[in-house]
């Protein structure tokens, strides 16, 4: 074989090879080009009230297992029983799941009384002990908020680095849900570290309310680009993809 036959070869054995994880949306996957990218760090931003919390739950429900669990970090946001109480209300939701596969852990107390250093060492040891597979932080917004008021914006891009370095270190999938506004989307360290963003909306249209979602970033693979519309019904959040004339 020649020599730029085996070097072909060689790259072809370099090359890593990304799983791609289904988010159990209907459409979603095809929006995305496939799947979530394995081990992504992702944020899912918008509005009060445009499913950020839904998306999250209905990929955590598709994913998690006893042997690759998740853990769902809340922060002042409504407490994890009031959550589930209306999150158990969707097809998607499976009881067992809570016996070994997702866990809630409270992280408002360190938010509160402690520094972004003892939030980050919270969340990477129960990671490191739990061997989790999915970490949503939710709402990653909120430690934000409170972390600008005795932290500059160099060491929270810092935190926000250390944090997905660890994540993806350590092998899982990350999900930071946040109320954000698009007019941060040039200036906040959040996006510019994620490789995945997600962004929800809702208007009125005509008496009724419209969502859209938009992929407006996805690291390693081609996503379909524009707003797609979805919608919210007993079996959680089904897209409709934008793909006609973009797929053959």
């Amino acid at each position: 074989m020649s020599a730029n036959g085996e070097q072909g070869k060689d790259q072809g054995k370099g090359r890593v090879a990304i799983r791609q994880l289904p988010t159990g949306v209907p459409g979603l996957d095809e929006i995305l080009g496939g799947g979530l990218p394995e081990y992504s760090f992702n944020i899912i931003a918008g509005a009060p009230g445009c499913g950020k919390t839904t998306l999250a739950h209905q990929i955590m429900f598709a994913n998690a297992t006893p042997e690759r669990p998740a853990l769902y970090f809340t922060v002042l946001g409504e407490p994890a029983i009031k959550m589930l109480r209306y999150q158990q209300q969707y097809t998607f939701f499976e009881a067992a799941k809570m016996d070994g596969a997702i866990r809630f852990i409270n992280l408002s107390h360190v938010v509160l009384e402690q520094d972004l250093g003892a939030v980050l060492d919270a969340i990477i040891k129960e990671v490191e002990a739990s061997k989790a597979s999915i970490v949503v932080v939710d709402s990653f917004r909120t430690v934000v908020r409170k972390a600008l008021n005795n932290a500059s914006e160099v060491e929270l891009q810092g935190f926000v680095q250390r944090l997905a370095l660890h994540l993806t270190s350590w092998q899982a999938t990350t999900f930071l849900i946040g109320e954000y506004v698009e007019g941060e989307l040039r200036d906040n360290p959040v996006f510019t570290v994620a490789d995945g963003l997600f962004w929800l909306y809702q208007s009125v249209e005509r008496n009724s309310i419209v969502r859209k979602m938009q992929v407006m970033k996805v690291r390693g693979q081609e996503s379909v680009p524009g707003l797609h519309t979805f919608r919210i019904t007993a079996a959680g959040l089904q897209t409709f993809p934008r793909t006609f004339g973009l797929t053959g």
